[in-house]
């Protein structure tokens, strides 16, 4: 994407220059516009799950910026000569389940034939210029704090193969499903927010690599305060790991320092691609735990503090 010539506008406040979550375009002085799309292949298998899941995935971009949603379009790649209509019926139906709860409209969409069910939304959203919560700008002496346990990668991966048991499909299905409406919302009430990123195909590690890639601030990750799904080791070790796992990895060890007290399996997770992700954000280190109080009161259940921004080795991530 850096290659192409793209066009320059003072009023693009989010584009292609930096891995934000959605685009920002400043229309007046107190209001942006906020746009996201974002579609991909079941990662489970029931049709109105698969659609809730799709759509929150897209929808919790905008959540990611602080921003509020407004409309949606669907995106659809169905098989019509090998799939019955009424699958693509209930994916629609569960997509717009969570349009609902969102309080978004639907306005419209684009279908084509393919070889393969694929389904999401481009997002509209809006938010006052001076409010967007950007994934950069943690300050030195925050804390770090994720809303979601992570393994969903390599749950959808043991589901494939029917190897997850019920009660690890469920919890899954339940975190996938959630909107980050709610964390949003107190984030935006609570102020003080300097950084934030939803936690998505590119695994823990990856999007807070992304929070302080080429910034003066490194970052430091308490691997046994991050929460991850009760059985997911157990999958991996079994076998279950999706390619994409390995391909952040790969991609980003080099910015990670690991000490000895992170064990080999849970380093792993904290690459594991995610769909539906909790929010990843900063604030500053006195605010934390009680915001954090509040949103496990609230329902966000599993929001954790899980690390601390450092001045020392500005760009990298030492896990311990």
């Amino acid at each position: 994407m850096r290659d192409l010539p793209l066009i320059h506008d003072p009023n693009l406040l989010s584009g292609f220059e930096r891995a934000e979550d959605a685009g920002v375009y400043k229309l007046s002085a107190d209001l942006a516009l906020v746009q996201t799309v974002d579609f991909f292949t079941p990662t489970v298998d029931d049709p109105f799950t698969f659609g809730q899941i799709a759509a929150a995935n897209a929808l919790n971009d905008i959540y990611a910026m602080g921003a509020k949603p407004l409309t949606a379009m669907n995106i659809v790649c169905f098989p019509i000569k090998t799939m019955d209509i009424s699958v693509l019926q209930e994916v629609l139906r569960g997509g717009l389940d969570k349009m609902r709860e969102a309080g978004v409209l639907l306005i419209g969409g684009h279908s084509v034939e393919d070889n393969e069910i694929k389904y999401g939304l481009s997002v509209t959203g809006v938010i006052h210029p001076d409010k967007v919560l950007f994934n950069r700008g943690a300050k030195d002496g925050d804390s770090l704090v994720l809303t979601k346990p992570l393994g969903t990668g390599i749950i959808s991966t043991a589901i494939k193969a029917q190897e997850a048991s019920a009660g690890l499909v469920a919890k899954a299905i339940s975190s996938m499903t959630q909107l980050n409406k709610k964390t949003s919302e107190m984030m935006v009430e609570e102020g003080n927010i300097h950084a934030c990123t939803d936690i998505t195909g590119f695994g823990f590690l990856g999007h807070a690599c992304e929070m302080i890639e080429g910034s003066d601030v490194g970052m430091k990750i308490n691997s046994a305060a991050v929460p991850v799904f009760e059985g997911v080791r157990h999958l991996m070790e079994t076998g279950f790991v999706p390619g994409g796992l390995y391909r952040n990895k790969n991609f980003r060890i080099s910015q990670i320092k690991v000490a000895n007290t992170c064990p080999a399996w849970l380093l792993d997770i904290l690459f594991d691609p995610q769909t539906a992700g909790g929010l990843l954000f900063s604030l500053p280190g006195n605010k934390a735990g009680s915001l954090v109080e509040k949103m496990r009161l609230s329902g966000i259940g599993d929001a954790a503090v899980v690390g601390e921004i450092v001045k020392d080795n500005p760009g990298k991530i030492f896990v311990y």
